[in-house]
């Protein structure tokens, strides 16, 4: 219904999102890389790198030829694989347009914990919802979900701009569009059992988001933009301020 452009909120703490450029042009190598080998190359990169819950819950074994990394590293590695441009080209603008302010809140390390902690969090989810599913597991989402939920939590009142049903440019505030996008991906879990999309990812990314960004945040960085709050009028007279001269003649006091 809504995808994202571009959010007018400037960075704060840090000169430019390294982070997050780096992840970005490692999900691209990666697609990349697995394009240019051909559809057996590229389903053979899903399965050693994927996440399969019956593999993580030992209900099956991958063959030696495809168990490229340790079993515990796929919660992680499953999240730089893309099935198609669609899909890394989604997850890439959303990451793109929300997560340098996530970036800046967090500070470059622990917005790096916090992105691979989200995918963790995502794939755990999956497995927990489907433990014997022997499909692979990939895509960057569950980590662009804790994104989502993070930024919702730091900037609802940031105005966004969108283009509404792909076609009409309008601008929005955060909170209409994120909060929108996360009821869904819930709806979605309850509702959609048979489609290829992983909704339990999704939640599973968002939950963490949501805790982590709480705990991770810089210590100067408010929660729901407390930062855009007017202060209040203060009547009080300041100490500084030019009094008018008294005209009243001198009191002496006596001794």
């Amino acid at each position: 219904m809504f995808i994202p452009l571009h959010d007018a909120n400037s960075l704060r703490h840090i000169k430019r999102q390294y982070v997050t450029l780096i992840i970005i042009a490692v999900n691209v190598i990666a697609y990349l890389v697995t394009a240019v080998g051909g559809t057996d190359f590229a389903f053979a990169a899903a399965l050693g790198l994927g996440y399969i819950p019956s593999v993580a819950n030992d209900l099956a074994v991958l063959p030696p030829e495809l168990d490229l990394v340790p079993e515990p590293l796929t919660y992680i590695t499953y999240s730089f694989l893309h099935g198609d441009l669609l899909h890394l080209g989604g997850n890439m603008l959303f990451l793109w347009v929300f997560g340098d302010n996530v970036e800046d809140a967090l500070g470059h390390f622990r917005y790096l914990v916090f992105y691979l902690a989200c995918a963790v969090a995502g794939a755990y989810m999956h497995g927990f919802i489907a433990p014997d599913s022997n499909a692979p597991l990939i895509g960057a989402s569950g980590s662009i979900a804790g994104i989502v939920a993070a930024y919702l939590i730091l900037h609802p009142r940031v105005k966004v701009w969108v283009l509404a049903f792909a076609r009409i440019p309008i601008r929005v505030p955060a909170f209409i569009l994120l909060a929108l996008w996360i009821g869904f991906q819930f709806l979605m879990l309850v509702i959609d059992t048979e489609n290829q999309i992983s909704w339990a990812a999704h939640a599973g990314g968002i939950l963490a988001g949501a805790v982590l960004v709480v705990v991770l945040r810089r210590r100067d960085v408010p929660l729901f933009d407390r930062r855009l709050e007017k202060p209040r009028a203060v009547e009080l007279e300041s100490p500084d301020a030019a009094r008018p001269l008294e005209t009243e003649q001198p009191r002496w006091g006596r001794q």
